[in-house]
């Protein structure tokens, strides 16, 4: 899977008001999590429209989590910045078998980061209960 700067300067500012115990301003989201400004605006508001963050403005403003940092899952977030994936090109007949190997890794791969939560990542990276090989 590759993940673009736009999904990982959005999980690094959905971590950002993870942790914050008030409504955080733009400016210090972009500071803290070394985003260009303009990108950080532009990523807020898609976070915004997609619902997984509100606003206010105002010296008592700036952004929030919609939900609970332990309902919102890394998947969502890659979701609203990657879009809908992409259908991969049809293997060749003698690479056939290797289309049923692709779709079990992505289906891995969706199982997974719909499973951790940004309340999992601040906390220690990994969901309760789950077990590391």
């Amino acid at each position: 899977m590759r993940i673009s700067a736009r999904t990982q300067y959005a999980l690094g500012a959905m971590l950002a008001l993870a942790v914050a115990d008030s409504p955080v301003h733009a400016e210090h989201i972009a500071a803290t999590q070394d985003i260009p400004r303009r990108f950080c605006d532009n990523i807020l508001l898609q976070l915004r429209r997609a619902g997984l963050i509100r606003s206010q403005r105002g010296p008592d403003g700036g952004y929030w989590l919609a939900r609970p940092a332990g309902e919102i899952a890394l998947a969502d977030v890659i979701r609203v910045t990657e879009g809908a994936e992409q259908a991969l090109r049809p293997f060749s007949p003698a690479a056939a078998p290797l289309a049923e190997i692709w779709d079990r890794l992505r289906s891995h791969e969706n199982a997974l980061l719909s499973e951790i939560t940004l309340a999992d990542v601040v906390t220690s990276g990994e969901p309760a209960g789950r077990e590391v090989p």
